[in-house]
């Protein structure tokens, strides 16, 4: 009897587990991979404030015409399928906001120091802009540029090279604080502390401006510093810990005050060549990251300190030296496991004759795509973007961003739980969405599942309470199924929900 009773059991327990995997299987196939870029992919673009690049285009302009402008620049590149913006900040020791610890940016109304008038937070109401379109803000800040041009930028009494002038050092035309002091690294963390603290940003952005780039026959003038605080390292090692410490201290500090926002930074797109490191690219770089900006990156993503990286890939696909195919495979093999967004140098589209070849940046597109490891794109700059050259921002619309897609979490970071929505079917192509509360959510997506290739029909705005497919122009195809997901503010998702 016992025997009998245990063979029952034991077939009870096998058809169970078996219907349990079956249905695991079936559920794990209606959903997506997070690495599956028809669904998951950062369409990041580099908006550059530092010398009117790209917004606002000239210093000066009216409360009315700086917004008029961001407002076209975001519809730009909405249309072209983009979801996220990497706004320019703190260009140089300075606020494009409201500071107590910087000027206003002089690129705003033409002098340092001077705010708008009348008076508006340009910060606050871009984030606003950038969120109303359900895309990821991204403040981007330069670590040591402090004066762009010592003998053109104008600074303010307030500026911090004016009230700390030993925190600084010249170097060509411009001026840096000093990355070998302490006080220094307090200062930017103080700069960080705030932004993070008073604005609903949703990541920090450094760019690739750590120890400036080398000016032949001109040493960085650091000896001093050198000598009082090299802790026994040689100069070069010095150097480095000095960016590692802040960029740790960084990383710490935003995460202290608000766990779900994340830290990235855009490198040099090459970290060392081969030939002086067996670890390295196969690249014949003039200058890199470890050996001459002291930014040893795999350190920083070995160690966790950053959440994702975005090296500028600045080159063609044939280029003889420093290669795009070579770089983007060696960052896909060294990206431990951090979100990886390859930087496209759309700047130079027209300016050689691999750039006004129309297929190069389709071309880089579908090599990063290619690759297991990577999570979507970055291109410099916005206003790249304003000429449709080789009609690229066709391209977009047309082909490689026709469809939306949703943003990679960082799921390292804290996750809040976002509520999975009732969904009741009230005709073959309505249905009504229910949810207790909309605080969590950031936007809706439909997603379509043909012959398990998924892609976003969709994005819907949070307070969406009803569902028209086809007055959406989502026909439903016979042999497709058709999903609802709630996206947080973390780009973290609800449970799936069918559409039946």
């Amino acid at each position: 009897m016992k025997v009998a009773l245990y063979n029952f059991n034991s077939y009870s327990m096998r058809f169970t587990l078996s219907i349990l995997f079956v249905g695991l299987f079936l559920f794990t196939k209606a959903q997506p991979n997070i690495h599956d870029k028809n669904v998951f992919e950062f369409r990041g673009v580099w908006v550059a404030t530092v010398e009117n690049i790209d917004w606002p285009s000239k210093r000066g302009l009216s409360n009315p015409a700086q917004k008029e402008e961001f407002i076209a620049l975001l519809d730009r590149h909405q249309k072209n399928g983009m979801n996220a913006i990497i706004m320019q900040v703190r260009p140089s020791g300075d606020a494009l906001y409201p500071s107590t610890l910087e000027p206003w940016s002089e690129y705003l109304m033409g002098t340092q120091g001077l705010p708008p008038s009348p008076f508006y937070d340009p910060l606050e109401f871009m984030i606003a802009e950038t969120h109303k379109r359900g895309m990821e803000f991204h403040a981007w800040i330069n670590p040591y540029r402090a004066v762009f041009n010592v003998k053109k930028s104008s600074i303010a009494p307030s500026h911090i090279t004016r009230i700390h002038p030993e925190w600084f050092l010249t170097y060509g035309d411009k001026k840096y604080f000093n990355p070998g002091l302490p006080q220094v690294w307090q200062h930017t963390n103080r700069i960080v502390r705030d932004l993070v603290s008073r604005y609903d940003i949703d990541a920090i952005h450094m760019d690739d401006y750590f120890y400036p780039y080398r000016i032949a026959g001109k040493e960085f003038p650091d000896e001093k510093t050198y000598q009082q605080y090299s802790r026994g390292l040689s100069k070069d090692d010095w150097r480095r810990s000095n960016c590692d410490t802040i960029v740790k201290q960084l990383y710490a500090t935003i995460h202290q005050i608000k766990p779900g926002v994340g830290f990235g930074i855009s490198p040099f797109g090459i970290w060392r060549n081969k030939s002086k490191d067996p670890r390295g690219s196969d690249t014949k770089a003039g200058q890199t990251n470890y050996d001459d900006l002291y930014a040893d990156i795999l350190l920083w993503l070995e160690k966790g300190w950053v959440d994702y990286i975005a090296p500028q890939i600045y080159w063609e696909h044939d280029h003889p030296l420093v290669n795009y195919d070579t770089l983007i495979q060696w960052w896909n093999k060294n990206s431990y496991g951090k979100n990886l967004y390859i930087g496209h140098g759309m700047y130079k589209a027209g300016t050689s004759s691999a750039w006004r070849d129309k297929n190069e940046m389709p071309y880089q597109i579908k090599k990063m795509r290619a690759l297991e490891n990577t999570n979507g794109s970055i291109y410099f700059s916005s206003s790249s973007f304003n000429n449709n050259i080789n009609n690229w921002n066709d391209s977009l619309q047309q082909n490689y961003y026709q469809k939306p897609a949703l943003l990679p979490s960082l799921p390292w970071l804290v996750q809040y739980k976002v509520e999975t929505p009732v969904v009741n079917k009230q005709s073959t192509n309505s249905y009504e969405i229910k949810v207790k509360a909309t605080s969590t959510i950031k936007q809706y997506a439909i997603v379509e599942n043909l012959n398990n290739l998924f892609t976003v029909s969709i994005l819907l705005p949070p307070n969406t309470k009803m569902i028209q497919l086809n007055a959406l122009g989502i026909p439903k195809k016979p042999n497709a199924t058709y999903w609802l997901v709630a996206v947080g503010k973390q780009n973290q998702l609800s449970d799936w929900v069918s559409l039946p």
